[in-house]
């Protein structure tokens, strides 16, 4: 009878492990220090300057001004940037790529006056845009169905059809239905500007830049010239930026959102352990969920106080823009690292042509980062609006663009492509905020905001560019 030779035998994991040349050493807490101090140094920063500036800034206001840590203004900071941060978060998609999205503010804009119209308008778009506006603004939502089919992006078809279907059938007012229909006109926006950049190969600097003005003049033409559509009787519509969570369901947000991220941390931690893999010390990995899930406990203490200066009146709970910024952050970093889309989008801004010929289908993702980019502006554009109560023709202009762009540069995420997270909108759209309400609260004017906000920017190109040479310097 023959042996079976040691050669069959099943091979030790352990051992195949070392024969394949992975690292499977665990990293020391003082080696982990030593790891990311030279990743530093080789320019990996990531949001590390925008955090650091961030605690300055807290810091600063908070001795300057007696205000600035009051409830009703740690409140009011939570919902005064949430506009803007949603709008970034869509145009950290479009950065990753290498592209850059300048007309994210005016396509908002667009959104907003078409929900703020329809809801004044008891959903008789006909009657409000009038006979030919009405008929240009449906076949344009058609033309973006078509242009995503043409794609294969399936989510813009379905959006840019549900808008149809609510315009011709005329849905009376309903909050929901508006909010609806402005995430269908941002979708099919992003479907047109996709199209007109990754199919026809126009520049996209170009292609938004004309679209910035091109949607300025359809805002113009919803709502006229001076003219104001009110939406802040609707009681949802202005519970959006303005309400507040209950007390119970406030915490249970905390509990579900720290204790999420806890165990995702945690479990994936353990897990690569179990592995053998590489993994962060233990006792910083601990350290880093305990941090977290204390300041969001402290936050949600404090926020269900009673902060209203009338005893007959209580103000308390979460703000409602919370979840709705906390679950896109959740959504687009789930998109980014876990998703094969998302691994294709960072490929694709690192090198366009490698990933081409890796088979990814360039073309398509390109267009459809527009489509989130537009979305997302649909949503911060829902949001503003709430917290304005109504939409002007200025809505989207001015310096929401601006902010936008600036929050998710000064974040971390790269103008080159290629690097940056969807966290990145969050912490630089935090400095934007912290900016305004501290320099609002020692009543400074409009001029020393906009230049100080300008120079917070072109700090953050600067570090993003040297980060960059420094990068590439290593790589040598």
């Amino acid at each position: 009878m023959n042996k079976v030779s040691d050669s069959a035998q099943p091979a030790d994991p352990a051992t195949a492990i070392t024969d394949f040349g992975i690292d499977t050493a665990t990293l020391s807490t003082r080696e982990a220090v030593r790891d990311y101090v030279a990743r530093l140094r080789a320019g990996e920063i990531g949001s590390l300057p925008a955090i650091l500036g961030l605690i300055a800034l807290v810091v600063l206001f908070s001795l300057m001004s007696d205000v600035f840590f009051s409830l009703n203004n740690i409140a009011n900071l939570l919902a005064q940037g949430a506009g803007q941060t949603i709008i970034a978060i869509g145009i950290v998609f479009v950065l990753l790529t290498g592209e850059i999205d300048l007309s994210a503010g005016t396509a908002s804009g667009v959104a907003g006056a078409v929900l703020a119209l329809h809801y004044v308008e008891n959903g008789n778009l006909l009657s409000g845009m009038g006979s030919t506006v009405f008929y240009i603004f449906n076949a344009l939502l058609l033309l973006a169905a078509l242009l995503a089919a043409l794609l294969r992006i399936w989510p813009g078809v379905v959006f840019s059809l549900a808008g149809v279907l609510i315009t011709v059938i005329g849905f009376k007012a309903n909050p929901w239905v508006e909010m609806l229909l402005a995430v269908c006109v941002g979708a099919a926006i992003g479907c047109i500007t996709g199209f007109l950049i990754a199919k026809i190969g126009m520049p996209s600097f170009v292609v938004t830049l004309a679209l910035f003005l091109a949607w300025q003049g359809v805002i113009l033409q919803l709502i006229g010239e001076g003219g104001v559509l009110g939406i802040s009787s609707s009681h949802v519509l202005d519970e959006v930026a303005n309400g507040n969570l209950s007390t119970v369901g406030s915490w249970l947000l905390c509990v579900v959102a720290a204790g999420g991220y806890a165990a995702v941390t945690l479990g994936g931690h353990f897990m690569r352990r179990r592995r053998g893999l590489v993994i962060s010390p233990t006792p910083l990995v601990v350290a880093k969920v305990v941090a977290l899930c204390g300041f969001a406990v402290l936050v949600t203490a404090l926020l269900t106080v009673n902060r209203s200066p009338s005893k007959l009146i209580q103000i308390s709970g979460v703000p409602y823009v919370v979840p709705i910024v906390l679950a896109l952050l959740v959504a687009g970093t789930y998109v980014l690292r876990r998703t094969t889309y998302g691994r294709h989008i960072y490929a694709v801004g690192g090198n366009a042509e490698a990933a081409r010929r890796a088979g990814i289908n360039v073309t398509q993702l390109r267009a459809s980062v527009f489509v989130i980019s537009s979305s997302c502006a649909a949503i911060g554009a829902i949001v503003y609006s709430s917290k304005v109560g109504s939409v002007d023709p200025q809505a989207g202009g001015l310096n929401t663009l601006l902010f936008a762009v600036g929050a998710a540069v000064i974040g971390g995420t790269s103008l080159f492509g290629g690097r940056g997270r969807v966290a990145d909108a969050v912490i630089g759209g935090a400095v934007l905020a912290v900016v305004s309400n501290g320099l609002g609260l020692l009543q400074q004017p409009a001029a020393v905001v906009s230049i100080v906000t300008g120079l917070v920017l072109l700090l953050a190109a600067s570090v993003d560019a040297l980060s960059r040479r420094r990068a590439a310097v290593a790589l040598r």
